[in-house]
């Protein structure tokens, strides 16, 4: 299996992926295509970090749309299939990458979602240390949700929501 180094840089207010290798910070991006790829550290999300850090920019920035990449980066950092992608989010990849090619942006609504799953799965690595052990707790059934796989409650902006009330609770260790 190989794995690129891409270095991160800063361009339009979103963090840019280059293949340029040098001291700098690296995220690495598993290039077989038969298993979802996770970023070895969350750098693409923070490109977008600034659309999330409150919710009237949340707001404001969502009613504009995001442009259709910002789909595509949050399937690279967070390790969804495309299936996943497709069941959480509503849409098919090859919707988004005809966005992305025709340089479109998303609706406000599927914007708000992911800029919401950026900064869930934000907060989930800084708790779980990685995407990748933060996406195997989406995976497991979560007692403070009900016993309920808090990917199936990813589809909605109440599920994810109750995923992150779920996350201040372990953060803060109040597990009962």
């Amino acid at each position: 299996m190989a794995t690129k180094k891409h270095k991160i840089t800063k361009t339009d207010d979103i963090e840019k992926v280059s293949s340029k290798r040098s001291g700098k910070k690296y995220a690495t991006y598993n290039t077989d295509d038969s298993k979802p790829s996770i970023a070895a550290e969350p750098a693409v999300a923070y490109g977008y970090k600034p659309f999330y850090t409150d919710d009237i920019s949340l707001l404001n920035r969502s009613k504009q749309g995001l442009n259709a990449k910002a789909a595509l980066d949050f399937l690279s950092l967070s390790g969804f299939t495309q299936d996943e992608f497709q069941e959480t989010f509503k849409t098919t990849v090859k919707t988004i990458q005809n966005h992305v090619t025709r340089e479109l942006t998303i609706d406000a609504a599927l914007s708000e979602k992911l800029l919401k799953s950026f900064a869930l799965f934000d907060k989930g690595t800084e708790i779980f240390g990685s995407a990748d052990n933060f996406h195997q707790w989406l995976s497991t059934p979560a007692y403070g949700l009900g016993n309920q796989l808090p990917f199936d409650l990813m589809d909605t902006i109440t599920g994810i929501r109750l995923i992150e009330e779920e996350l201040i609770r372990i953060e803060f260790g109040d597990l009962a």
